[in-house]
């Protein structure tokens, strides 16, 4: 029996098995409480979500797109809505403004799935068109409570819709790219960037270079505030 033991110990180790041994019934696995609270904040957000009523976005859509990426990251990034593409997978960025998002990114050394990314409106809009300005409010409740469950340190508002649904619509986003803002959510500061959609990006090449002043601010508030990302 003894040696049968010692073998027991020797494979639970071999695997690294995370199993804690004791006389209680329940309660064996150890858990991260921390991660088990947000991943169910999550969850509870995009069933309420789901559940929403009379909406013409949801109406016309196949699925909702909630977020993508690490909901423990301290930097999030807001987009405008799903296209397409992302309207087929259930994911935010991964049409072509996604792969023009990437290509940012990893200019500035940050891997996609280290940060959190979401988008203002849940649904695709019809033909890809802007949300109406209803849609931008109705949803910004939501989004309100998605940033403060992942709780960044930094906020990446990529558009006029990401701009209009936490700052109103009386800003330009060609006038406010560039800035750092503060927004109080749930009486917490958030500090946030703003900068142009990568899909306005495609249509106007030209605005790239002031996309790559901005990604190059944004990398070096990272530094600063010594994000490991």
């Amino acid at each position: 029996m003894a040696n049968k033991e010692i073998l027991n110990q020797e494979f639970l180790k071999s695997i690294e098995s995370q199993y804690i041994f004791d006389n209680a019934p329940i309660n064996r696995f150890r858990k991260n409480k921390e991660n088990v609270g947000t991943d169910k904040k999550l969850i509870d957000l995009k069933d309420k979500i789901k559940s929403i009523e009379d909406c013409e976005l949801k109406k016309f859509s196949k699925n909702i797109v909630f977020g993508d990426g690490n909901p423990k990251s301290r930097i999030m990034l807001v987009g405008e809505g799903p296209g397409e593409k992302e309207d087929m997978e259930g994911k935010p960025f991964v049409g072509d403004a996604g792969v023009l998002l990437n290509k940012m990114l990893n200019a500035i050394k940050i891997k996609r799935e280290n940060i959190y990314i979401t988008n203002v409106v849940n649904y695709r809009p019809p033909n890809n068109r802007k949300p109406e300005i209803s849609e931008i409010n109705r949803y910004s409740i939501f989004l309100r409570e998605h940033i403060s469950i992942i709780n960044p340190k930094i906020l990446i508002l990529m558009g006029s819709t990401a701009m209009e649904a936490l700052f109103g619509q009386k800003l330009k986003i060609s006038k406010e790219r560039g800035k750092w803002k503060e927004i109080i959510i749930s009486q917490k500061t958030f500090m946030t960037f703003l900068t142009f959609h990568p899909a306005y990006l495609l249509r106007q090449p030209d605005q790239k270079k002031f996309s790559w002043e901005d990604l190059k601010n944004i990398r070096k508030k990272i530094d600063e505030l010594k994000i490991k990302i």
